[in-house]
């Protein structure tokens, strides 16, 4: 084996070396609070009503049947996931016609803000009494979490498509469908998965609040579950779940858009 092919070998392997560590940098400054958090429960005697230690919390966690976990964890999946699969059946559609009308723009985008600015916390309890007890209030109070960001991403990137290419295809008379689908919504897809990112996260929480105000079962009902029994190291238990879950699906958007959409990466990083 000549040197510079060793030379290359270990070039290659420093540059492999350095991305696991600083792909795995926010893992191992986790794992790192970790003890410094037992250390300090134990050393300023923290009430666990206040503060669980870490190891508390994994008792409690280990302590839950894995099914009374799958239980929750499946009726948390449901509501975020079908809120965002909604908001996105909502979002892209109404961004459109924001981008394709002004008048829209002007005067539906306003509206949005001010759905967007209420409290949907405040006006959870209007929904339940309107809409009864069933699927239906979960969905919309996660639907209202979540759209928001996917309609301005798409919005912004639809937009943001260069002048140039939408005379190009007007001068060649490519209708408005042809403009939409091939030219501004290419060009909008790293805006649009910077806001499926946003909106993924924002899911969980809207299906947290929803199993707040009304559910039976659930990661967020578990929580208030545990809180109310004063079990508390079972209620931090289950939020690292909660974190966790949210976690992995904004790892999935991410994957969905490095396997399909790879082009796009370069240009939303």
């Amino acid at each position: 084996m000549s040197a510079n092919t060793r030379s290359l070998e270990n070039t290659m392997l420093k540059t492999r070396l350095k991305s696991m560590l600083r792909n795995s940098l926010p893992t191992l400054a986790m794992i790192a609070l970790i003890p410094i958090w037992e250390l300090v429960c134990w050393l300023f005697e923290v009430p666990e009503f206040i503060l669980p230690r870490p190891s508390a919390i994994a008792e409690a966690f280990v302590a839950v049947e894995p099914q009374r976990w799958l239980l929750h964890l499946g009726a948390t999946l449901y509501i975020a996931l079908a809120g965002f699969a909604l908001s996105i059946l909502i979002s892209l559609p109404l961004a459109v016609l924001l981008v394709r009308s002004e008048f829209l723009n002007k005067t539906l985008f306003p509206i949005l803000v001010v759905i967007q600015s209420t409290p949907i916390i405040a006006i959870a309890p209007l929904l339940i009494v309107i809409m009864g007890t069933g699927d239906a209030p979960r969905l919309t109070i996660t639907c209202l979490i979540t759209f928001f960001p996917l309609v301005v991403s798409a919005t912004t990137g639809m937009l943001s498509t260069p002048e140039e290419l939408i005379e190009l295809s007007r001068s060649l008379r490519g209708g408005a469908i042809r403009e939409i689908w091939q030219i501004r919504l290419p060009y909008a897809i790293p805006h649009i998965f910077s806001g499926l990112k946003v909106g993924i996260t924002l899911a969980v929480i809207g299906a947290v609040i929803a199993e707040f105000v009304a559910a039976e079962q659930g990661l967020g009902y578990f929580v208030q579950f545990s809180t109310s029994y004063f079990k508390i190291p079972q209620a931090f238990a289950a939020l690292f779940f909660l974190s966790i879950v949210s976690l992995m699906l904004f790892k999935a958007v991410r994957w969905t858009q490095k396997i399909w959409f790879g082009w796009s990466l370069q240009k939303s990083s």
